[in-house]
C-alpha cells in the first residue's frame, strides 16, 4: 500500500517554518488504518511487549490499536496537568520550543517490556522523554515505533542504543 498518499502536508502549522504531516486522512481510510496498525504490530511482535506507551495526542490513536493487536496494555504520556493521579514527569525540547510529559506513576511496572509509540519522530525530544519515563518506572524499552520519521532533523541520533522503526520517512 502507498501509505504516503494518505498523509496530508500542511505548511506553516503550528507556526511558520514548520511542515505539519497530518495523519487524519490515513485514519479516515479503513484500509490505510489497518495497514498502518498491522505494520506497527508486525514490528513489535517477537519483542515480547507488555505495554505500549503512547504520547498525546495522535500517539494515543495508533498506540492503543497496536496494543489491542498485540494483546498488550496501553499507557499514556500526557501534557502536564491532564492526569488525575500521582505522576512522573520529564521535560523535553521540541523542534519549535519546549514541553513536558507526565505519566501515571503506576502505569509501568518494573521489568515490563514497553514499546514506545508516537505518530512522528522529529528531533527525538518527545521520544527521549518517554524513554526516561519508562526507565524511571523500572520498565525496559523494547523498541520505538513511529508512523513518520523526519530524517533531516536527526531525531534518531537522540535514540542511539535503542531499536527504532518508522513506517514512512520524509526529508524536511
Amino acid at each position: 500500500m502507498e501509505l504516503e498518499k494518505y498523509i496530508r502536508h500542511i505548511p506553516g502549522f503550528p507556526k511558520e517554518g514548520i511542515l505539519f504531516h497530518d495523519i487524519m486522512p490515513m485514519l479516515q481510510d479503513a484500509a490505510a488504518l489497518r495497514y498502518a496498525v498491522d505494520r506497527l504490530a508486525d514490528y513489535a511482535r517477537g519483542r515480547h511487549v507488555d505495554m505500549i506507551l503512547g504520547a498525546e495526542a495522535r500517539g494515543f490513536i495508533l498506540g492503543a490499536a497496536v496494543a489491542y493487536a498485540l494483546g498488550a496494555g496501553f499507557a499514556t504520556a500526557r501534557k502536564p496537568g491532564k492526569l488525575p493521579w500521582n505522576v512522573t514527569r520529564c521535560e523535553y525540547d521540541l523542534e519549535y520550543g519546549t514541553d513536558a510529559l507526565e505519566m501515571h506513576a503506576d502505569a509501568i511496572k518494573p521489568g515490563q517490556r514497553v514499546l514506545i509509540h508516537d505518530d512522528l519522530l522529529a528531533t527525538g525530544g518527545t521520544a527521549r522523554a518517554k524513554i526516561q519515563l519508562v526507565e524511571q518506572a523500572g520498565g525496559v524499552v523494547a523498541g520505538l515505533a513511529f508512523l513518520i520519521e523526519l530524517t533531516e532533523l536527526h531525531g534518531r541520533d537522540k535514540l542511539e542504543g535503542y531499536d527504532v522503526f518508522s513506517l514512512l520517512t520524509y526529508d524536511v
